[in-house]
């Protein structure tokens, strides 16, 4: 990981303890290229975590978004799920 990505998840980290009290019910949202395997590997990161998690295609079915409402036990946990999913091709994290 690049310093600038290790500044940026520092930062989120102190910003989401606070503003949550942990654990959580926490909003995740990703746009991926509309291919079966990027949504099903979102998907596999937040399986057996009891996550609620909805996809929208765009207009153009290009792309989709998934947002996922799970539990999460604190600010750590929320950041190692951004960096498991970011290896995902093309993903944008919200």
């Amino acid at each position: 990981m690049d310093k600038n990505t290790e500044e940026f998840y520092e930062r989120l980290k102190v910003e989401l303890d606070m503003s949550n009290t942990w654990p959580a019910l926490y909003l995740f949202k990703f746009i991926v290229p509309t291919e079966s395997d990027n949504i099903k590997r979102v998907e596999m990161a937040f399986d057996c975590m009891g996550a609620v998690i909805k996809t929208t295609k765009s207009k153009t079915g290009k792309f989709t978004s998934v947002s996922i409402d799970v539990q999460v036990k604190d600010s750590q946990e929320v950041i190692d799920k951004y960096l498991e999913v970011s290896t995902i091709k093309g993903i944008i994290s919200l």
